[in-house]
């Protein structure tokens, strides 16, 4: 199930799934330490004897946010119980303090008295071993803590008599143990027993009570704060109850709304619907970003139902592209964290591993270290280029030398030198090494370009900084490279490039000729111009084999695409539609309009993008190619940062051609 609504600020991460269940809490890093472990923590209803939990039906649910904030707008709707509930959620961009305030409508004629139920299912640190869960009565909450973890809840009902504005009941207890289902259960009698604490597998809920008049509405603010102590959590709620959460709030929301309109632009004949999922897309990704740098590839923990392992990593390619949208759109003070990450995380060979946690460890791993009993580097050596390569890109709009100079001994130099070693001297090409798509081992094309680009990168670095010998010999690898794409990875019996290179045991190569969407990365990456004409007859050929023939349209990784496969019509449907494979097409579209008219196919993409986002804004990896339904993991920040680059270059398209032909028309009045 993905998740419609993301809310965030760097170290406190929270999401919700389709039917407004909180779902994942991650605290102290994005990404890493679950502390809801993917449970789903409903609200429940209670009024005029009847209980209702919103993902149990028959709700009408409303999930999207407020424009260009990162504040839930969220509305749900029962007929049979006649209430409408708007609620507004968000995480305090400076403190780590989730605030969710609750709008509730009485639809009917009648007064009568409505009960609200959250139900909170922590296991702390991903463990439900050794928790606590108390009723805290100084403070009117239930307090959730282990070790240096503490979750504080409480609330408020501002409009009720004094005295009863607080808690109406709570309760802690036994959950998934020995029989005991959880306190959610006891709510549905719309009265909680008032167990004061509960130690182990614990859960707890807690109420608040409305009595509302015919066709009237009630208020009420709901918090969580976090932190690592008792005086922690404590200090973050006498805030609230100091300045009331409305008030923390509307701050959030103008924090947000200001970094996400920093920049004017113009939008060029760009719809609205565009702008908005540009804006939203920033937002989006800016939540998947740790504090200490780690940009994470997506947050979903439904995933883990088909491989036991997830997507909060950083994987150094996802995050040097995603930078790389960023730096464009001009947000180079939260990517320098990134480049600083990478600094500290490289290997001592000079390479990136598989893929990272958040706190700089290495992540999990399906690349063995030995393939038929020769050891071999367990790498994608795609992601150590990219970042030397987005870095080249951060230094061209920043100009930061005194940030490089800090990179070059630790990053840089060691990043580049391992590329220029990790190659075939024979051929030029890079030596073999896991693909982008992290399923086969060779010698593919989007690695060669990522290597070429990334060497050029290094080389501009080296110049900059006095190196001379070094600059002339990565520059000389990168140009050798170039050569040898052209001269070995272009098949002119195909019209087209290849994937790559298989390399058999005995150690020759053979071509594997699989139409592949990757082979992109020639032209995105600057190694050759999207009008070269061997990359134009490739684009040409591949938007045809790669193009999804159904109503769902888009453009499948490659052909025969089996991850999340869905029909095996492979002539019809060589794989999935995926967003970014889509875009790639797109930007191939822009760089090659010579006039505003040619920039169409690619608007029409950006148009396709919009339709397959979810109502909130929020991209998947890929859809149904029946269907358009969502598969794999939502949001997926690489989606939203390629959609975002993709805008970025629609509009630079656009502005050059518009005044190419503006002086055109002022020469041809003049002459």
């Amino acid at each position: 199930m993905p998740r419609p609504l993301v809310v965030g600020n760097g170290r406190l991460l929270i999401t919700f799934d389709d039917d407004y269940a909180m779902r994942d809490l991650y605290y102290p890093h994005v990404g890493m330490l679950n502390q809801l472990c993917g449970h789903p923590n409903s609200l429940g209803v209670w009024a005029d004897g009847a209980f209702s939990w919103v993902e149990q039906g028959p709700w009408r649910c409303s999930i999207l946010y407020e424009d260009d904030t990162l504040i839930s707008a969220v509305t749900l709707t029962n007929d049979a119980l006649g209430l409408r509930i708007r609620a507004a959620d968000g995480v305090h961009f400076r403190r780590d303090l989730y605030m969710k305030r609750v709008v509730v409508e009485n639809l009917t004629d009648h007064q009568r008295e409505v009960r609200l139920f959250f139900p909170h299912d922590f296991c702390i640190d991903q463990t439900d071993i050794g928790d606590t869960a108390l009723y805290d009565p100084i403070a009117d909450g239930i307090m959730h803590y282990k070790r240096i973890r503490c979750f504080l809840i409480s609330g408020r009902v501002p409009g009720a008599p004094a005295g009863e504005q607080g808690l109406f009941q709570y309760a802690t207890g036994t959950k998934r143990f020995q029989g005991a289902e959880g306190t959610w259960r006891d709510a549905e009698d719309g009265w909680l027993e008032g167990n004061p604490i509960a130690q182990g597998s614990v859960d707890s809920t807690v109420s608040f009570r409305l009595t509302l008049a015919p066709r009237a509405r009630g208020e009420l603010h709901l918090w969580i704060a976090v932190g690592e102590s008792f005086e922690d959590v404590r200090r973050l709620h006498g805030v609230v109850r100091e300045r009331g959460l409305p008030a923390l709030l509307e701050e959030t929301r103008s924090y947000w709304r200001t970094w996400v309109n920093k920049h004017e632009r113009r939008w060029a004949d760009l719809p609205d619907e565009v702008v908005r999922l540009f804006k939203r897309s920033l937002l989006v990704i800016r939540t998947q970003i740790d504090h200490e740098g780690a940009i994470l590839a997506a947050n979903d923990t439904d995933i883990l139902q088909f491989n036991r392992d997830h997507y909060s990593y950083m994987w150094p390619r996802d995050g040097a592209l995603v930078a790389h949208a960023l730096d464009r759109a001009g947000y180079t003070e939260t990517t320098r964290e990134f480049y600083r990450f990478c600094a500290r995380t490289i290997a001592p060979g000079g390479f990136f591993w598989h893929k990272y946690h958040p706190d700089g460890s290495v992540g999990s791993s399906w690349h063995p270290w030995i393939i038929d009993g020769e050891v071999r580097l367990p790498i994608q050596e795609d992601e150590t280029a990219l970042v030397l390569w987005a870095l080249g890109e951060f230094y061209k709009i920043e100009k930061d030398l005194e940030f490089i100079d800090s990179l070059y001994e630790p990053l840089i130099r060691p990043a580049a030198d391992f590329l220029a070693e990790y190659r075939d001297q024979r051929t030029g090409l890079p030596l073999d090494s896991h693909d982008l798509w992290e399923e086969r081992r060779g010698v593919f094309t989007f690695t060669a370009a990522a290597v070429c680009a990334g060497l050029k990168a290094a080389a501009m670095f080296a110049r900059l900084l006095g190196e001379k010998d070094e600059a002339r010999h990565y520059q000389a690898v990168a140009e050798r490279m170039r050569e040898a794409i052209r001269e070995q990875l272009f098949s002119a019996e195909l019209g087209r490039f290849v994937r790559g290179l298989t390399v058999r045991a005995d150690g020759r190569a053979a071509p594997d000729s699989t139409p592949e969407s990757s082979v992109s990365g020639l032209f995105l990456l600057g190694v050759l111009s999207a009008d070269d004409p061997q990359m134009a007859a490739t684009m040409e050929r591949l938007k045809d084999e790669l193009w999804v023939k159904t109503s769902v349209g888009g453009m499948a990784r490659y052909f025969r695409d089996y991850y999340f496969c869905r029909s095996e019509q492979f002539d019809r449907i060589p794989g999935n539609p995926w967003v970014i494979c889509t875009l790639w097409l797109a930007q191939w579209y822009i760089r090659t309009a010579k006039t505003t008219a040619d920039l169409e196919p690619a608007l029409q993409l950006l148009h396709w993008t919009v339709d397959r986002a979810l109502p909130s804004g929020v991209l998947a990896e890929q859809f149904h190619p029946e269907t358009g339904e969502l598969l794999s993991v939502a949001p997926l920040t690489w989606s939203h940062a390629t959609f975002v680059w993709t805008v970025l270059d629609y509009l630079e398209r656009y502005a050059a051609i518009r005044e190419r032909e503006t002086l055109a028309h002022v020469w041809h009045l003049q002459s």
